[in-house]
């Protein structure tokens, strides 16, 4: 039997999670795990989704709960409790406010569910995935944050859109931090199996537009409508899909590196990943060029210092 367990269920993401993993008719058993104050809320949108899957004659098992040992027994566990970032912020603003709720959660895992996945998709999600790490004890394929899943998805379909072409053929990827400093390989993207550099010389396509666009994304939806939703709930599903299916299925998440990718360590950033039912498979090597490197590295730099002080928070 599949059971997956969603902390913080009641939020935006949290939800469109549920009810998309409900629809995929993989899972066996949804448990939303919410505070007590929130469990009449989590009823009435299993109450909700269960008149929907009914409609599709799907037979997902949703529980709602707010004790700890209603995880057991749960192969992924995934954390999006947490403040949300709001217009303007910077998702590392978030870090000392989200970090305290990941950690306590991260300990009652280790302790409810111990041979569980941990994924993380609170913001800001390197340094989080970083703090469930320290806390669950857990080996490091088993803590994986969503990373960079959603700018590579975003970064796909701008390419996409631009050159009025079927996502497919698009074949690109986007590294190192979830945020500013998050790092495009333009420079090993291909369309439709022919590097862009090569691409471009015919095409008109305005790449740091591109670039731009995409390190803004985030806030320019929340700008427009509040919060970021259908696009991190897709992204996190599919996530939990591949790994539940266990299709081994290479996509950029969040881990922890310890010098396999340009010589990066004691930090968490996204890099491309196999995927299985065990977690991480393995770390796949890619190439970058001197400037990919160099953005790459500061971008560890960043994230390390930053972790490094809410971890320091953390002990006192």
């Amino acid at each position: 039997m599949v059971k997956v367990c969603i902390i913080g269920v009641t939020g935006v993401i949290g939800k469109n999670v549920a009810f998309k993993l409900a629809r995929a008719d993989t899972v066996d058993e949804i448990v939303f795990f919410t505070r007590e104050k929130s469990l009449s809320k989590a009823k009435g949108e299993i109450y909700d989704m269960y008149d929907a899957l009914a409609a599709e004659d799907i037979d997902c098992k949703l529980t709602p709960t707010s004790d700890y040992k209603d995880m057991a027994g749960s192969q992924i566990i995934l954390i999006t409790a947490g403040a949300p970032r709001k217009e303007g912020m910077e998702r590392s603003d978030l870090a000392h406010t989200n970090a305290q709720i990941v950690y306590n959660y991260a300990k009652q895992i280790a302790i409810h569910a111990p041979d569980s996945i941990i994924l993380i998709a609170t913001n800001p999600v390197d340094v989080m995935t970083a703090v469930a790490l320290e806390a669950s004890g857990f080996n490091k394929k088993r803590v994986i944050g969503l990373g960079n899943h959603l700018d590579s998805l975003r970064l796909k379909t701008y390419f996409a859109r631009r050159l009025d072409i079927n996502s497919s053929e698009v074949h690109t990827r986007v590294v190192g931090e979830h945020g500013e400093r998050m790092v495009p390989l333009l420079s090993s993207t291909t369309i439709g199996g022919i590097p862009l550099k090569y691409f471009i010389k015919d095409v008109k396509l305005d790449l740091p537009d591109i670039v731009k666009t995409l390190r803004n994304a985030g806030n320019t939806i929340i700008s427009k409508k509040g919060a970021t939703e259908y696009g991190p709930a897709y992204a996190i599903s599919n996530l939990i899909t591949t790994i539940i299916t266990n299709i081994h299925k290479i996509l950029t998440v969040s881990m922890y590196l310890e010098g396999e990718i340009a010589d990066v360590e004691g930090v968490c950033l996204g890099v491309p990943v196999v995927l299985s039912k065990k977690g991480a498979a393995m770390i796949v090597p890619i190439h970058m060029n001197d400037y990919e490197v160099n953005k790459f590295q500061i971008a560890a730099n960043h994230v390390r210092e930053l972790t490094n002080e809410v971890l320091e928070r953390l002990e006192k």
